[in-house]
């Protein structure tokens, strides 16, 4: 049986990772795949068109922005983000929107979750220890439930009404921590699964350290009046 949820792609110049997952994506399981494209000019497009899947395009950049075009366009009840970049398990897609089925209002890829495999868990740069270090933030500020392992992943699923409801506010990366925060004040179901994240297709990743960082500490900041000791 077809499922009630999109599976969106998340497309800015990746046709090396396109070509990599495709074969692997569960399309038939979903009752829509669309690409939400950020102004690619590598050919993803074309690829994407070949195989006629609806694109949506963007007008203003930015991955948040991304996240609302989608469920603004869609009917699906629920929406699983995806992006075709080699980083994240084309596996777990199912896997996410079945954690929604059971209840999960939030469901997350978690790459810091027991049994998970992080692509710079080996690797001298800290990227990986920041992103710990504002989940743990985020969890001791705003969580009044079981801790989460991962806040900033981006590969998660979750209700199109209840993403549209959170009236989110972030245009770039940090997204996916706003949409965390905001779910743990809401004390929303958030569930995770371990996920194993690969190394990416081709291309530089397009989250520069030092200003998603920024952007990071600008939603705390944001979303400070709602924590859980100003209650």
């Amino acid at each position: 049986m077809v499922r009630d949820s999109a599976l969106i792609l998340l497309v800015l110049n990746e046709i090396d990772g396109l070509k990599e997952v495709w074969d692997q994506l569960p399309l038939d399981d979903f009752a829509i795949t669309i690409a939400v494209d950020g102004g690619s000019t590598d050919g993803s497009r074309e690829f994407l068109q070949d195989r006629k899947i609806p694109i949506l395009d963007q007008t203003i950049p930015g991955r948040g922005v991304a996240f609302r075009v989608a469920a603004e366009a869609l009917s699906t009840e629920r929406l699983v983000f995806y992006s075709p970049d080699g980083n994240e398990d084309p596996a777990d897609i199912i896997r996410l929107d079945d954690l929604l089925i059971a209840g999960a209002d939030l469901a997350i890829a978690s790459r810091f979750a027991s049994g998970a495999v992080n692509e710079e868990a080996d690797m001298i740069r800290p990227r990986a220890r920041v992103n710990q270090l504002l989940t743990w933030i985020a969890n001791k500020t705003f969580n009044k439930d079981h801790y989460i392992t991962d806040t900033i992943n981006g590969f998660r699923a979750m209700r199109r009404a209840d993403l549209l409801a959170l009236n989110t506010t972030v245009k770039r990366f940090p997204i996916e921590y706003q949409i965390s925060i905001r779910a743990m004040i809401r004390g929303w179901n958030i569930q995770e699964i371990p996920t194993i994240e690969g190394q990416r297709s081709g291309g530089e990743s397009k989250a520069l350290s030092w200003p998603v960082g920024k952007d990071h500490i600008k939603v705390l900041c944001t979303e400070l009046p709602n924590a859980r000791f100003f209650q």
